[in-house]
């Protein structure tokens, strides 16, 4: 039963809510730079004090989640604040997108928020140190819930090369993760999306499904994968990348990534800003890819629904139409931690919701 007690020593999600405006003032790394700083001096002062909420615990891809609420991709690409991250009532943490080695991005600017549309445009193109600096930082975390770590490639490799790379990275977190997700989705890296085509997925599938069993009896430690997709595909190109998923026996799917449709803020400020736009306006397209996804699939792998999720019946609509899991990320930054309790509270309430 979820029981509604402050999860942290302070009332952060009210002092977010305060601070909010000021931080949207802010460049928005620069006050993503200044959240974290916040939040990583209050931890080490002891004043937060916070724990996964215990509501609706579920076995997805063999692994035990205490809640299905979960932190996207994105936010913590390094694995630098992962603690500090598990006090805000997640499930479950995912961080990266982590390539083989370091690289900085695209040029800024490259985020623009949209506040008219509660969303944002982002072009940051996989911007990590580097598959090492994550292991490294992860071995200092004293987290020990479930993390995910989503792995790309670099900028500079050749279109046929990436199985290469992704290769290098799952080599090189399978034994530091709880499952590793294959992002072959992000707008921000030029042709990747090209990796969801049928010749070029079922190559990488392959190699991928044969190194995991491979580190699984190396190790002694089997490691999921999950695939995450875009939500700019059609229903046909939707049912060839299921088919694929379910021939090469993958263990999860992650639907969606952000979006390059810019429909209903075209008029808005910042629209015209190429890259990936999540928030608001993602909402219905993702929930669209994972209805049909579910169609599909007929509960034969689980899906991980983001997309667009900003309030509490947001990820209700995506768990009641075929979502096991759920994600966010721009919903933390336009609402902050008490939309994680807020999702808590409606998935607790609703026993009706498929496990």
């Amino acid at each position: 039963m979820f029981t509604d007690k402050p999860h942290f020593w302070i009332n952060y999600p009210m002092l977010y809510t305060l601070l909010r405006p000021l931080l949207f003032k802010l460049d928005p790394e620069a006050a993503h730079c200044v959240t974290f700083n916040a939040i990583e001096k209050a931890r080490k002062l002891g004043l937060l004090n916070g724990a996964p909420f215990s509501c609706q615990p579920r076995k997805v891809m063999g692994l035990d989640f205490p809640n299905p609420i979960g932190l996207a991709a994105g936010l913590d690409k390094n694995g630098e604040h992962v603690d500090a991250l598990a006090a805000l009532g997640f499930g479950f943490i995912e961080i990266g997108t982590v390539t083989p080695r370091p690289q900085p991005g695209n040029p800024t600017p490259r985020i623009f928020r949209i506040p008219e549309a509660n969303a944002i445009i982002n072009r940051l193109g996989f911007n990590n140190h580097g598959v090492d600096k994550l292991i490294e930082n992860i071995k200092q975390t004293d987290y020990r819930g479930i993390l995910g770590i989503n792995i790309g490639k670099n900028f500079d490799t050749p279109l046929e090369k990436a199985t290469d790379d992704y290769l290098i990275g799952l080599r090189k977190v399978s034994r530091h993760a709880s499952y590793v997700t294959i992002n072959i989705s992000s707008p921000n890296t030029r042709n990747l999306r090209q990796l969801q085509q049928s010749d070029a997925l079922d190559e990488l599938l392959s190699a991928l499904k044969s190194e995991q069993a491979k580190l699984a009896e190396a190790h002694g430690k089997y490691t999921p994968l999950a695939v995450k997709i875009a939500p700019d595909l059609d229903e046909l190109q939707i049912q060839s990348i299921a088919k694929l998923l379910l021939k090469h026996q993958m263990d999860g799917v992650i639907a969606t990534n952000t979006t390059l449709s810019r429909v209903g803020i075209e008029h808005l400020p910042h629209a015209h800003e190429t890259g990936g736009l999540s928030g608001a306006p993602l909402t219905r397209s993702a929930t669209a890819v994972i209805r049909q996804l579910h169609h599909v699939l007929q509960g034969a792998m689980p899906i991980i629904g983001v997309g667009g999720i900003m309030t509490a019946a947001d990820a209700q609509e995506k768990m009641e139409i075929g979502a096991n899991l759920i994600q966010i990320y721009t919903g933390l930054i336009y609402r902050g931690p008490d939309l994680v309790r807020e999702i808590a509270q409606v998935v607790c309430a609703n026993r009706t919701m498929t496990i």
